[in-house]
C-alpha cells in the first residue's frame, strides 16, 4: 500500500547531520525492540566484553573481538532490512523468491556468527587453558 505524501512529514533529503543521526538511532531502537535475535546477539556481545576485561585482552585481541561483534550486529540489521522489504513487497504472503532472499540473509548472519565464535575461541580458549594449568 503506497504512502500518501500527506502522511509523511518529510519528503526530501535530510537537512542536517543531527537529523540523520536521529534517524539512525531510531533504526537501532527499532531493531532492538523488534528483533529477538538482535537482543540475543547484543547480550552475548556484552558477556564477551566482560570476559575480555576479566582476561585482560591485548589491543589486537580487542580489535578482533570488537570487529566481529560489530560484524554480527551489522549482519543482523541487514537481515532485518531484507526481511522487512520482502514482507512489504509480498504483503506478508509466501513467495518462493522472498523465501530465498530471507534464507540467504539469515545464512549471512549465521556465517558471521560462526566467524565470531571462531575468533572468540581463538582468543579465549588458550587463556582458559592457561588459567587451569597455572
Amino acid at each position: 500500500m503506497p504512502m500518501d505524501l500527506k502522511d509523511k512529514k518529510q519528503v526530501e533529503k535530510n537537512k542536517s547531520f543531527i537529523q540523520s543521526l536521529e534517524f539512525a538511532l531510531t533504526g537501532w531502537k527499532t531493531v532492538y525492540q523488534d528483533e529477538r535475535n538482535f537482543r540475543t546477539h547484543l547480550r552475548m556481545s556484552l558477556l564477551v566484553i566482560v570476559f575480555g576485561f576479566i582476561f585482560q585482552l591485548t589491543i589486537g585481541e580487542w580489535l578482533w573481538l570488537v570487529g566481529v561483534i560489530f560484524l554480527v550486529l551489522f549482519a543482523e540489521m541487514l537481515n532485518t532490512t531484507f526481511e522487512n522489504i520482502v514482507d512489504m513487497v509480498t504483503d506478508h504472503h509466501f513467495h518462493s523468491l522472498g523465501k530465498k532472499i530471507k534464507d540467504v540473509a539469515a545464512g549471512a548472519v549465521l556465517l558471521t556468527a560462526c566467524f565470531a565464535v571462531i575468533v572468540g575461541a581463538l582468543i579465549f580458549i588458550p587463556k582458559i587453558i592457561q588459567l587451569f594449568l597455572s
